[in-house]
């Protein structure tokens, strides 16, 4: 799993770290590693050339010392500095003694120009609302270069904390971290200015909390939580999901999340809605009711949204239901919010940013700017996990801890009926016994990864990607074998 850290979490540990160290091991330990790094990255150090943009500080000071490291191996190593009556002294005297210059300021963009790598140490993870003006023409100027542009624990000009990015920012092709992740590092909009991320481990991590503020699953970690049916599971061990939605106007809805619903886990789908013999036809299997939510049989979960228009009393049975209950599409704008806080079972909501701003009652570009700040204010409010879909999808629980991000998806899932598969998915995990927190986690991440394998880099199909969750599945509990388990 990998995790990220508060600015402030990050700099205590920092402290307690560098009490224990030499003076200035902490930096020489983080100009090593980003040093390494860009000299993968050039492949041939010698004759190279090398451009540092170096702001104040100790994220100039990371930059000036690994400069010093690459003009060592021969490089050709120009400074600029952005603030020289505050770079840092050591850093500078090191990169000199090893042959490297400081370039007079009236030359940086044709140094940018020639350069095969710059390093971006403007600003370090302190900084914030975008970059200044004099940095902003050399940040540009390196993005429309040849040049590999390397940021310095994260790019120059986004929000650490938060992954806003509220002003000009660098476009990095690599960022190279020291000691753990920070949120910008994996929340858009900043995480597109990141580029590749490499983590350097400069010793940090007995002194970080055992409680990080972001979570990213791995393989290994939803291995772990995938439902696996034991030889004495039947289908109504295995969990019902009930799936609410649909309409004569919507009827696919309906049949994209049973599409999903089947492919999660639990034993049985009981359909409840309008489009029974849309959803007959393409799956059998599934259990069908026209009578209502409160007349379809037990059910260990309940999916209700997508596709119902304007039903609102099914969507006020299902929050009546003492089971853990997903909110989607419609279900979300027909909800009454009181009637979501007072649930006793979980709930889960999946919007998207539109979505999310029509509940929060602010701007779709507020969410979209915002979008953990977004999801944590949902969760709040709402007393609910709140799974918020787009560039970087999060799920955030109701109580204070981890924020879960989700590393899987393509651009290609941005397609009409993928939200009603991944909530048919998740409303799957969540009736097989998952906490919603995991069911949001295990579904998001699975559905990235189906999306992956439906495009492969063409367009496809909400159904499509439904079609790979299988595939998906397997190739996550296949990639580790201990936690396979045979069924």
């Amino acid at each position: 799993m990998r995790t990220a850290y508060s600015v402030e979490t990050v700099r205590t540990a920092e402290r307690a770290l560098m009490a224990r160290l030499p003076d200035g091991a902490l930096m020489q330990r983080a100009a090593a590693g980003l040093a390494a790094a860009c000299a993968g990255l050039l492949g041939r150090v010698y004759g190279s050339r090398v451009v540092l943009l170096v702001g104040s500080g100790d994220n100039g000071g990371d930059a000036l010392y690994a400069g010093a490291r690459l003009a060592r191996r021969g490089a050709g190593v120009a400074a600029v500095l952005l603030a020289p009556d505050r770079a840092h002294p050591g850093g500078l005297a090191a990169l000199r003694r090893a042959g490297g210059t400081v370039a007079p300021p009236d030359t940086a963009e044709g140094l940018i120009d020639r350069a095969d790598l710059v390093v971006d140490g403007i600003v370090g993870i302190g900084g914030s609302g975008g970059l200044r003006p004099a940095a902003v023409p050399l940040a540009e100027r390196a993005a429309r270069s040849d040049a590999v542009v390397v940021a310095v624990d994260l790019p120059s000009g986004v929000e650490a904390d938060t992954g806003e990015v509220r002003g000009a920012a660098v476009r990095a092709d690599v960022t190279v971290t020291f000691g753990t992740h920070k949120p910008a590092l994996l929340v858009d909009p900043a995480r597109t200015h990141a580029g590749t991320v490499r983590l350097v481990d400069i010793g940090l991590g007995p002194e970080l909390p055992a409680e990080p503020d972001l979570q990213a699953l791995q393989h290994a970690d939803v291995a772990r939580l995938l439902p696996v049916p034991t030889p004495e599971s039947d289908k109504y061990r295995r969990g019902v999901v009930g799936i609410a939605a649909g309409s004569a106007r919507y009827p696919g809805a309906a049949v994209l999340a049973v599409s999903g619903a089947l492919r999660g886990g639990a034993g049985a789908v009981r359909y409840v809605g309008p489009a029974g013999q849309a959803v007959i036809a393409r799956f059998p299997e599934t259990l069908v009711s026209d009578q209502g939510p409160h007349r379809a049989g037990r059910v260990q979960a309940w999916v209700v949204g997508p596709g119902v228009g304007d039903d609102a009393d099914t969507v006020a049975q299902v929050l009546r239901a003492d089971v853990p209950v997903l909110l989607d599409a419609d279900g979300l704008r027909l909800a009454d919010a009181d009637a979501v806080r007072s649930r006793t079972a979980p709930t889960l909501m999946t919007p998207h940013a539109g979505e999310a701003a029509a509940l929060l009652g602010v701007a779709r570009e507020e969410v979209e700017a915002a979008r953990l700040a977004s999801v944590r204010e949902l969760a709040a409010r709402y007393r609910a996990t709140v799974l918020l879909k787009g560039s970087t999808t999060l799920v955030a629980g109701p109580d204070v801890g981890p924020v879960r991000v989700n590393p899987t998806g393509t651009p290609y899932l941005a397609t009409a009926g993928s939200g009603d598969v991944l909530s048919g998915l998740a409303g799957s995990l969540l009736a097989a016994g998952l906490s919603a927190l995991d069911a949001g986690s295990v579904a998001a991440y699975l559905h990235g990864l189906a999306g992956r394998h439906a495009a492969h880099g063409a367009p496809a199909g909400a159904h499509d990607v439904a079609d790979q969750l299988p595939r998906a599945w397997r190739d996550v509990r296949e990639s580790v074998p201990e936690a396979v388990v045979r069924a």
